[in-house]
């Protein structure tokens, strides 16, 4: 049976090129960094050299760059780096209500500390409020964090303009963008677009799992969740994962190769899915239309289909989708972007995600659409009776 991956969103395979710099870190140059012998100096190579490839992604200087062991933790150290930074400047942060968990769950936690969290609205397609952002807005706020990519309808953010908003109206905060699905799709300059810390994880663009950074604008000052050694300037003690950091760097280079063209291979996967899906009887499309969404996400409820039950269900099949969220799939929770935007309990309970990487083809899309066609009215007859 042949295998067809469309739940990249979930993670990616790492690349020939990442696996092999991963195998040479952990058989050859495998010294610690810190050491100040030949194989330390080897080891901290690798990590300078990682350091200069993620920061020419963002057009950013190498030593803005922390590593981290992923997304959570990048996301962590933003929001509890600043949070205790800034506290005595004032305890109100901003959100929105369709943060992934490695953002909300901090958030939630600092409101049992005494800081007031607040939620920014969103629209029925993940758009953001501007004009209610800027009505919140004001010199008591020290923290706005908003994803650039939502994981679950691939709604798009608009950065530049809250970035705007944030630092005309609120002029002591910080600007947190959680770019976990977004880094490798987009090309994400923080500085032009006025974000202050930014978070991403490898293992969405082709790195392995268990990597992670978080890019820290020259002059924020951050209190740091680790302390121990004083790696990373102190910010991030703890001896560095060497064969993680190293992929992420290859990963995060090989992201913005040949980057136009992966893009609009992408954007083809999506409109011929969507297309494919709209010809279907009793199935919504979530998120925002066309290319005003991430190029590699695809979300839609199949009313009358348990979520679960077509995800298996195309699984027998050989093709892989996620029913909503990855890091969320275990918990028995209604999903949080599904609520903020208001989004009926029966597309909520069918409602899966499909995406992409430069991997899938044009024939892959035709054989899920394919299986949907024979697989729906079965599922659905089988759940009349």
């Amino acid at each position: 049976m042949v295998e067809i991956y469309f739940d990249n969103s979930a993670t990616t395979k790492p690349s020939a090129a990442v696996v092999e710099v991963m195998l040479r870190t952990l058989t050859e140059d495998y010294g610690n960094p810190s050491s100040m012998h030949k194989k330390g100096v080897e080891a901290e190579q690798y990590l300078r050299r990682a350091s200069q490839q993620i920061a020419s992604a963002l057009k950013a200087a190498p030593g803005e760059i922390c590593f981290t062991s992923g997304g959570t933790e990048a996301n962590n150290l933003a929001l509890f780096g600043a949070a205790g930074a800034l506290k005595r400047r004032g305890t109100r942060i901003l959100t929105t209500g369709m943060e992934h968990p490695a953002v909300a769950e901090p958030l939630k936690y600092l409101e049992g500390l005494g800081f007031t969290v607040e939620q920014i609205p969103v629209d029925g397609q993940g758009r953001v409020d501007l004009d209610a952002l800027s009505g919140m807005l004001s010199e008591d706020v020290i923290l706005v964090s908003t994803m650039y990519v939502n994981n679950e309808i691939g709604a798009v953010v608009p950065v530049r303009e809250i970035a705007e908003e944030v630092h005309k109206r609120a002029p002591h905060a910080l600007y947190h963008v959680d770019a976990i699905q977004a880094f490798g799709k987009y090309r994400i300059c923080p500085r032009q677009l006025g974000i202050d810390l930014l978070s991403a994880s490898g293992h969405k663009f082709h790195g392995p799992k268990g990597s992670g950074f978080l890019y820290i604008r020259s002059g924020v000052r951050l209190i740091p969740l680790l302390m121990g050694g004083g790696q990373q300037n102190g910010l991030r003690s703890g001896t560095e994962n060497v064969p993680a950091i190293a992929g992420m760097g290859v990963a995060a280079e090989e992201a913005y190769r040949d980057f136009e063209r992966k893009t609009e291979h992408l954007y083809a996967l999506k409109e011929r899915l969507t297309e494919g899906l709209r010809a279907l009887p009793d199935v919504v499309i979530h998120g925002m239309p066309g290319r005003e969404g991430a190029p590699h996400i695809v979300n839609a409820s199949f009313l009358g289909v348990g979520s679960e039950v077509l995800l298996h269900a195309l699984e027998d099949r050989g093709i892989y989708i996620s029913a909503g969220s990855a890091c969320s799939t275990h918990k028995r929770h209604a999903s949080p972007t599904m609520a903020a935007i208001n989004a009926p309990k029966e597309e909520v309970s069918s409602a899966v995600r499909f995406s992409f990487s430069e991997d899938n083809t044009e024939d892959e899309v035709d054989a899920a659409l394919a299986a949907l066609r024979e697989l729906l009215p079965v599922l659905r007859r089988y759940r009349a009776k």
